[in-house]
């Protein structure tokens, strides 16, 4: 049966998952090269601190790569969102020796006006800018000191998948190379742990059948529910994050993302639990894993109907996604995030919504990006 509803709600989201494995193979061909040239050995051993920004899906791929730069460089980074860097971010930790912090600014288009205006501040105040997008033309390019350049093959519309995977997969790749440089590792374990990622697509390729049954049958189920919760905590919480933006975008369904922790404080009294899709992200290897346990224990108890993304043997009574495992789990971003865009991929083409509400009536503000690139820059 579930097969049957993959065949029948098919749709441009679900295509774009389905496309990974082969985008992670001719990805890393192109970003493996670029990240070994775009910083030279003494830029990156100027850094001395490293800030992610981006906004959407670029602010969570930021997020899903922070604690993993801190790991294999030994440099301190942190994720802060294009408008809080852009307007309240202390001058005080700007443009200090060697033109530190390192920020890294994402955005595939380039053109987001926050992201502009976060890397003209970072410029003023004598930051080095890196920006990571696909577009040399764009207002993040114009004021970045270095770009590493995306070049992702054309793919029909859909809320961002694609484009997201190869965000995480340059800043992956960048953080392996800085600390290489820096000499955390030798150039052998650094090149195991760049082909561990290129791995990741055809470990993906061989669990994607199953993985859309489960989620297209999930989403059968899930159809008439008036919201969903997303919960995962520290290297698990971007893919809850992206989760529910997923949804949001796709079906216009109310979604909310929240760590473990903060789930028992105030999710968990939500009304009517029954009726709250709830997705659980689970990686093995998280230190936090005992308390997303809780959460699915505890979530069972209250009669959430709940979905567990997870690398390992799942939770009994409760429906489970199995998601590649990485040889290291520096690697598990690259892919942890796949059934999230089934899930809302089918529940959208089910519903019969429109991404983005098709930017019609009082969404029209949207179209082409209208309401995210053009507005007031303000720089101080």
């Amino acid at each position: 049966m579930s097969e049957m509803l993959t065949k029948e709600y098919d749709n441009p989201m679900c295509r774009q998952a389905m496309s990974l494995p082969e985008l992670i193979r001719s990805q890393y061909e192109d970003l493996e090269v670029k990240t070994r040239k775009v910083l030279s050995f003494q830029e990156i051993f100027n850094i001395q601190r490293v800030v992610l920004t981006g906004c959407g899906d670029s602010y969570a791929a930021c997020m899903a790569t922070k604690h993993v730069f801190e790991m294999l460089t030994g440099i301190q980074a942190e994720v802060v969102t294009a408008i809080d860097f852009g307007r309240y971010y202390s001058e005080r930790h700007m443009g200090v020796d060697c033109q530190n912090p390192l920020v890294i600014s994402v955005s595939n288009s380039g053109r987001v006006a926050r992201i502009s205006e976060a890397v003209q501040r970072a410029k003023f105040h004598d930051c080095f800018v890196l920006g990571i997008t696909g577009n040399l033309t764009s207002p993040l390019a114009q004021n970045s000191d270095k770009v590493l350049k995306l070049d992702i093959p054309p793919f029909e519309s859909a809320p961002g998948t694609r484009s997201y995977m190869v965000s995480v997969m340059a800043l992956l790749l960048l953080a392996v190379r800085i600390g290489e440089v820096r000499g955390m590792y030798t150039m052998d374990q650094a090149m195991d742990y760049r082909y561990d990622m290129k791995n990741q697509g055809d470990l993906l390729e061989a669990l994607l059948p199953q993985m859309a049954e489960t989620c297209a049958k999930t989403a059968e189920e899930w159809k008439d529910f008036p919201c969903f919760d997303f919960v995962g905590a520290g290297f698990d919480y971007a893919s809850a994050w992206f989760g529910q933006a997923k949804m949001l975008e796709a079906t216009g369904i109310y979604s909310m993302h929240i760590n473990s922790e903060e789930w028992f404080h105030l999710n968990c009294f939500a009304k009517d639990p029954e009726h709250i899709g709830t997705v659980v992200v689970s990686n093995t290897t998280n230190p936090g894993l005992s308390r997303t346990k809780d959460v699915i224990r505890y979530g069972k108890k209250l009669g959430r109907p709940m979905l567990v993304i997870t690398d390992g043997d799942g939770a009994e009574g409760v429906s489970c996604v199995t998601v590649p495992t990485p040889k290291y789990p520096i690697n598990m971003p690259v892919t942890q995030f796949v059934p999230m865009s089934l899930l809302a991929g089918y529940l959208s083409a089910m519903l019969g919504e429109q991404y983005g509400r098709g930017c019609e009536g009082p969404w029209s503000f949207c179209e082409n990006g209208f309401c995210v690139q053009n507005n007031e820059i303000v720089l101080k």
